[in-house]
């Protein structure tokens, strides 16, 4: 009776046994329950293996795209996000293995938010406020032994004054005054700092010894800024507290000598309007005191389409080249905030009393002192009546017209 219990024991659990083995194998030949795909012909999309998420996706697609989302996101990821993942460090970079997005994610995540390019003149915005000043144009250059071309008059008459000229509106009469800020590229921070922030009307003279203008160069132009070259002439303290530097021209070399430092000048300049015989705060008086030194370095500029600027106030107008000389010097006797608003306020009057009502400025270094003065004082110009010029607007024919080419005139 005991071994018949537990027979009946034994065959109940191997019963149960059987029992439970059978629902779980129907269990699984049933599967889940899930809820019908939305489209039929998406359903049999992922039923098929390699092929691609269906379109559009289901709340079901990572699931059904899972086994195939690395076979249709590879080939197809570097090819959208080239153009753009140059400029991003995280644009090409691969999803961490068990993390990988979605193909349509991983698609369009490098062209949702690219990383902005860096400002040049091509990518700068050109506004009425901005006109942009056009590249070094080929014609208007030829070939030199100074590893760069220098200016020179265009076949068709066409000047680098009129060229790289910045827009003005010549019909305009309030009072113009023009700012020349020198000594550009010589510290190249200060120097970016002036081109960002200060108006675009504002003139840069650019030093022939700085390391690399290129750069700067570009930013300028992009601004609408007007570039000058700051010639390195002797000035009144040379071989005491004044140093022009190495290529200077000086009172003491021959004519061939200067004229070749002279061109070596011009060529680290590109696209420029003409020069200023300043570097810093020298003004070059020595070799100014000098009429035929003078008078052919004038001539030289002249027959290569470059205008003049003499940055010793009360000297006569250039004799032998279009040009001015300067008004006012707005860092001296000091380099102060104060004392450059004080001397743009002089400027401004001096603008308003003169016939024709303009006047011109220099500043030696672009100090951020310079930089502060400036931004206050143009700030409420237009307010009071005046307007800020690039210096193309304020420019003199030469005294002596013979020396002058038709073609240089504007």
């Amino acid at each position: 009776m005991r071994v018949t219990s537990r027979q009946a024991l034994a065959g109940f659990w191997a019963g149960l046994v059987i029992i439970l083995g059978a629902g779980a194998i129907t269990l699984e030949w049933l599967g889940p329950p899930a809820a019908p795909p939305a489209d039929p012909v998406a359903a049999e999309q992922a039923a098929t293996p390699g092929a691609p998420p269906p379109v559009p996706a289901t709340p079901t697609a990572p699931v059904a795209a899972a086994p195939t989302a690395p076979v249709s996101a590879t080939p197809t990821a570097p090819v959208s996000a080239t153009p753009t993942a140059r400029p991003s460090p995280e644009a090409g970079a691969a999803p961490a293995p068990g993390n990988a997005a979605p193909a349509s994610q991983a698609a369009t995540t490098p062209v949702a938010a690219p990383e902005p390019p860096p400002l040049t003149a091509t990518t700068a915005r050109r506004t009425a406020a901005d006109p942009a000043i056009p590249p070094p144009d080929p014609l208007l250059q030829e070939a030199s032994r100074h590893g760069a071309p220098i200016p020179k008059l265009g076949p068709d008459g066409r000047t680098a004054i009129r060229t790289y000229a910045r827009p003005f509106d010549r019909e305009d009469r309030r009072p113009r005054i023009g700012l020349i800020v020198g000594n550009m590229g010589a510290f190249a921070q200060h120097s970016e700092e002036a081109i960002r922030r200060l108006p675009g009307a504002v003139t840069l003279a650019f030093s022939p010894y700085a390391t690399r203008p290129e750069p700067l160069l570009e930013r300028a132009r992009a601004r609408g800024m007007e570039v000058l070259t700051a010639l390195p002439l002797e000035p009144a303290g040379y071989g005491r507290d004044a140093d022009p530097g190495d290529r200077a021209l000086l009172t003491t070399l021959p004519v061939g000598e200067n004229i070749e430092r002279l061109e070596w000048a011009l060529s680290r300049t590109p696209a420029q309007v003409g020069a200023i015989g300043a570097l810093s705060r020298m003004r070059g008086e020595r070799f100014a005191q000098n009429p035929e030194l003078l008078a052919q370095m004038q001539q030289v500029l002249t027959a290569r389409g470059l205008l003049y600027i003499d940055p010793r106030p009360g000297a006569p107008q250039p004799a032998r080249a279009i040009g001015r000389t300067v008004d006012v010097l707005l860092d001296e006797p000091s380099e102060t905030r104060g004392e450059i608003e004080r001397r743009l306020a002089e400027l401004e009057a001096l603008a308003r009393a003169s016939t024709p009502s303009s006047a011109l400025g220099l500043v030696g270094n672009p100090t951020p002192a310079a930089v502060a003065a400036i931004l206050s004082w143009a700030s409420g110009l237009e307010e009071r009546g005046a307007v800020l010029a690039p210096v193309t607007t304020m420019l003199r024919r030469p005294a002596e017209q013979a020396a002058t080419p038709a073609a240089a005139t504007r």
